[in-house]
């Protein structure tokens, strides 16, 4: 399968954040999207999870057609936000079960906690209010892949957590990209994870500050 973006552009009022962007990204690759605050990274991001439209260009994923095929593309696309979404004085095994009702496919309950331990997050029957900030993370993370997904969408997905809880993420999505073959879009301000997750690198907004930085790490830009 193979996201195609063509010269995307958005803009909110008289602020363009998106001009004319294209690359494209294929299965099994992890890719990281990176640009100053208000760069268009996270607007990106909403467009491909159909949550909002591109003012101009084109989208593809697979055979389906953003702006023709939202509901087939919804059941192909997961989107972990950057504010933790959970229902906290819910258990772990609540939430997952309590977001399995809304999934497009059914789940068993061994899966759904599998999907939990495959990620490190142990914690089953603890509720959320009472888990880490990495643990959470985790936990948003999992019901994004309960639909198994083929583009998982990850907007700052390791922010303010802990560095043990941001290497089993990161261990984690590098193994499913491989494995599952899905295909993965990452934002962060951490080039250093950057670095280490991704197989190549979009640089909105074209800032040479983030430009020269992968340069000097040796990166494969696709698109600036």
């Amino acid at each position: 399968m193979q996201l195609e973006i063509n010269n995307v552009s958005k803009s909110f009022g008289k602020k363009k954040v998106l001009e004319n962007l294209s690359f494209e990204v294929n299965s099994g690759e992890i890719i990281g999207l990176v640009g100053e605050n208000g760069a268009g990274k996270s607007s990106l991001l909403h467009i491909l999870a159909t949550i909002s439209k591109a003012d101009s260009g084109s989208i593809r994923l697979g055979k389906w057609i953003y702006g023709k095929n939202r509901k087939q593309l919804r059941r192909m696309v997961g989107f972990v936000p950057q504010d933790i979404a959970l229902w906290e004085d819910m258990s772990v095994e609540e939430n997952m079960l309590f977001f399995e009702k809304l999934s497009w496919i059914n789940r068993s309950k061994i899966e759904l906690k599998q999907l939990c331990e495959d990620m490190e997050l142990l914690k089953w029957k603890e509720s959320v209010h009472t888990l880490s900030g990495g643990m959470k993370r985790k936990l948003n993370m999992a019901i994004s892949l309960i639909h198994n997904p083929g583009l998982l969408l990850l907007d700052e997905p390791t922010v303010g957590i802990d560095l043990r809880s941001k290497k089993e993420i990161a261990e984690y999505l590098k193994q499913t990209a491989q494995v599952d073959n899905k295909m993965i879009m990452y934002t962060s301000h951490d080039m250093d994870e950057i670095q280490s997750i991704c197989d190549a690198v979009v640089c909105i907004g074209n800032d040479p500050f983030y430009e020269n930085l992968l340069r000097e790490a040796n990166m494969k830009i696709i698109s600036i």
